[in-house]
């Protein structure tokens, strides 16, 4: 199996001095099941491209103690010399363990700073198909590209097989690249060569700091890391809760593990909800949308998408939230017309802002649980009084849900200051619309429970005639 590493950081050869192995030479390494080697195609002043190339003996794979297969059979008969895997995140390990932990005794101030990379694997097992792997890479601020590898190119009838070519471009730290690999090519193959313990919580932990409890797709990232073990999922989130403290302005639905678990069986209450707004948006007939609390950009990715908005404006507090939602949207790729189509600003949400106003509709998707509920009414007047949209569409969870989360302990988000019941949220919209000339209808989201309603619940108020 095979991994490369590439930069345009000049001089480019600075990157044998961050992974602390010289151009010149090819090196060796024993590592589990096999010999990782590390050599440079390429380095020169321009550009340099640093290999790991893992070269697995099938006789020492197949001994018991590496790992579980599936079945006796899948100890010899198996993909794991050839495609990137946990032998791959293992070697990743231990090859390049201080890049991976961020140190440099020759480039210091160059291991703390965000670099051009390119990384290209040509064959990854992926459970889920390419939509999974953006799904991972891009809110961590990479550009992903996708190709399917067919099962014999001779053959094309036989289909697809299940394994991708991944080729991820982006600016960032050479740590962070590393420890993103480290973590989610195991997740992507959804499968260990060994076996998983209370040690491996520790190890997500520590190669997802700084990033991993930000992540929309943190609990899938947990279960599949974890082999699925219930019980060491609920103990990384849980840590994860107790431990993050930086998505304060950035909506990352931490539901239970019940919900990851069954994530990849219904479609993920994320989706049913962007997809109700969105029905709500194309029912107010809106051309020119607000996207207030933004976040990372999920739902401009599906307004982006839609030609019938002719302007459209993501607005967030954050401007870490705001740069990831930059390069998930591609605006270095746009041209000067699309660009003047869709914006990113940065404001506060309960302050007066001029720029917010004219709108046809805005939208406050999971947005204004992450406020003190003394605040609202600021945001109710900068909002609902100032900007004073033609519709406002508004999402929050319903408190009562969570009794069908057995696992969940208080509210889905660490950051949720509140969460409320369905009769709370029908007198606040009751209450808003009111004093600000607005009509609202109230709609389920999610799967609906006769006793305990949807677990997210839609407020759609239109200005009165």
């Amino acid at each position: 199996m095979l991994l490369t590493i590439s930069t345009t950081h000049s001089p480019a050869t600075d990157l044998g001095y961050l992974l602390v192995k010289h151009p010149d030479r090819v090196q060796s390494f024993e590592t589990t099941g096999g010999t990782a080697h590390v050599f440079y195609p390429r380095a020169d002043v321009e550009r340099c491209t640093v290999a790991l190339l893992l070269e697995i003996d099938p006789v020492e794979l197949a001994r018991p103690a590496k790992g579980h297969h599936g079945s006796a059979l899948g100890r010899y008969v198996n993909d794991r010399p050839y495609v990137a895997s946990s032998l791959l995140s293992v070697a990743l390990g231990k090859v390049f363990r201080s890049a991976l932990n961020g140190t440099s005794r020759d480039r210091a101030e160059l291991a703390d700073t965000a670099i051009p990379l390119e990384i290209e694997v040509p064959a990854v097992p992926c459970r889920g198909g390419g939509a999974i792997v953006e799904r991972l890479f891009a809110p961590l601020g990479w550009t992903v590209t996708t190709t399917t590898v067919p099962l014999d190119p001779e053959f094309p009838d036989w289909g697809d097989s299940p394994y991708i070519q991944l080729r991820l471009t982006g600016t960032l730290r050479l740590a962070d690249a590393l420890n993103h690999l480290y973590v989610l090519l195991p997740v992507l193959d959804d499968a260990k060569h060994y076996w998983v313990d209370q040690d491996e919580v520790d190890k997500l932990l520590r190669a997802g700091d700084g990033w991993l409890g930000d992540h929309p797709d943190r609990e899938l990232i947990a279960r599949r890391y974890l082999a699925g073990r219930r019980s060491l999922t609920q103990s990384a989130l849980e840590r994860l809760r107790g431990v993050d403290e930086q998505a304060e302005d950035v909506d990352a639905p931490a539901d239970a593990v019940e919900r990851a678990e069954a994530a990849e069986r219904r479609t993920p209450l994320v989706r049913l909800r962007t997809a109700a707004v969105l029905a709500a948006l194309a029912e107010s007939g809106a051309a020119r949308v607000l996207d207030l609390g933004c976040g990372p950009g999920a739902l401009l990715l599906a307004l982006d998408a839609e030609p019938r908005y002719t302007r459209i404006v993501g607005a967030d507090v954050s401007a870490a939230a705001l740069a990831i939602a930059e390069r998930r949207l591609k605006f270095d790729r746009k041209s000067d017309r699309q660009r003047a189509r869709l914006t990113l600003i940065q404001t506060a949400l309960t302050y007066h802002d001029d720029r917010l106003r004219g709108f046809d509709a805005a939208v406050l998707m999971e947005v204004i649980e992450h406020l003190d509920e003394a605040r609202l009414p600021a945001l109710e007047r900068a909002v609902f009084g100032h900007a004073a949209p033609g519709a406002v569409i508004v999402t929050t969870p319903n408190v009562e849900y969570n009794a069908r989360y057995e696992t969940l302990d208080g509210h889905r988000h660490h950051d949720h200051r509140f969460e409320w019941t369905r009769a709370e949220f029908a007198a606040w919209s009751a209450r808003v619309a009111e004093t600000f000339g607005y009509t609202v209808d109230l709609r389920p989201v999610g799967d609906l429970d006769q006793e305990l309603g949807s677990p997210t619940q839609l407020a759609f108020f239109r200005r009165a005639a």
